[in-house]
């Protein structure tokens, strides 16, 4: 079973992430810094779900553990976030299977493994 730490910047009583598979960054502590966030993701085998691009950049150069999910919708309502996410999410979830980063727009899915 695939489990995910839900960054901060993403919100943490969001149905959609509201089971056992996922952890919200504020549940641990929220003031995380982004090296705190990832070593815990690796120390744990976290698949990390953010919009921070600082991520994106991280992984390139490093060796999964720990796996992304970049969200880059922009700037959106919660329920059309929420409903746009829920949409694609089963996509996102398979591709993040075998993937060490996968980014979500607006319109695609890019993956690099």
């Amino acid at each position: 079973m695939n489990k995910f730490l839900v960054d901060a910047n993403l919100p943490c009583y969001f149905s959609l992430w509201n089971n056992e598979e996922y952890i919200h960054v504020r549940d641990i502590n929220p003031q995380m810094k982004d090296s705190e966030i990832w070593n815990y993701a690796k120390k744990y085998n976290l698949t990390i779900i953010t919009k921070d691009s600082d991520f994106s950049k991280r992984i390139i150069i490093n060796e999964p553990p720990p796996r992304i999910i970049h969200i880059r919708f922009g700037n959106l309502k919660m329920k059309d976030f929420h409903e746009k996410l829920t949409k694609i999410w089963q996509d996102v979830y398979e591709y993040s299977k075998i993937n060490k980063l996968v980014t979500v727009f607006n319109n695609r899915l890019e993956a690099i493994n």
